[in-house]
């Protein structure tokens, strides 16, 4: 099977356009696509959140040689490549075993299916899941009602769903919440906060959450859980393999960093 076959089969699901759709409304960097390509037919396919040392090594090891990460494999340009600096290690290592990479990131995010709704799907949220920032088919962000708990119920539920022990929780937990936003990855900012308290949300959900951000949420009446980024992201990705991974024409398997979650 050529890469670029397996890239087309990847690219009807989960479209590079929505991640180019999604920069040019709201901004942001992204870097998707085929972004190490060694030439070879591909013979299996490693599905993991991050191009880490750890995918790498469960490539070689089952002679697989793809690696479809949701992280960019190489995000912004690179200027070097040295076996000691780490992405340049992996970017030899991937190049030395003749390991192609594809990266599906913010289209992942977006796509109807993807990241950004399974995290809301697992935190509570069901039936239609409408995004605040909108592209095409899908977007980022979503505000929806959670079934009536307290918030020490709703966080371990969290905690359960996404198989995560490095759960921070912001905010009394006998109270009862039934509404809850939700932003997967480092995507809860000053804007994010201001769509949750119209909507009358009383829990925000993100990762890499940062100080400022969570002062004024914490101060604007809002709870707060702050998920590892793996944790928050890994969830939707893994479901989305399982959607993928028989329709390749390859064998696949998944690769979890469980240290990450």
């Amino acid at each position: 099977m050529k890469l670029c076959e397996i890239y087309d089969k990847i690219d009807a699901v989960v479209p590079k356009r929505l991640s180019d759709e999604y920069i040019a409304a709201y901004g942001g960097h992204d870097n998707s696509g085929i972004l190490i390509d060694c030439g070879k037919e591909i013979a299996g396919a490693v599905f993991s959140l991050d191009f880490s040392l750890g995918a790498l090594e469960s490539a070689r090891r089952s002679g697989k040689n793809l690696i479809v990460t949701h992280h960019p494999a190489i995000f912004y340009p690179v200027a070097n490549l040295r076996v000691t600096d780490p992405l340049g290690r992996r970017l030899l290592l991937a190049a030395e075993n003749g390991i192609s990479v594809i990266s599906m990131h913010l289209n992942v995010d977006c796509a109807v299916g993807g990241t950004d709704e399974q995290l809301a799907r697992a935190i509570g949220g069901s039936g239609e899941l409408p995004p605040e920032e909108k592209v095409s088919e899908g977007g980022y962000g979503r505000i929806f009602s959670v079934p009536a708990q307290s918030f020490a119920q709703l966080c371990a539920h969290i905690r359960a769903e996404l198989h995560t022990q490095r759960l921070f929780a912001y905010g009394d937990g006998a109270d009862t919440v039934d509404k809850a936003a939700s932003f997967c990855g480092a995507g809860a900012d000053a804007a994010a906060i201001a769509r949750a308290r119209q909507a009358g949300a009383q829990v925000l959900v993100s990762a890499d959450i940062k100080h400022n951000i969570l002062c004024d949420a914490l101060e604007c009446g809002l709870k707060v859980v702050q998920l590892t980024h793996y944790a928050s992201e890994n969830y939707g990705f893994k479901i989305l393999y399982k959607k993928l991974c028989g329709g390749l024409g390859v064998p696949c398997e998944y690769h979890e960093d469980e240290f990450l979650l």
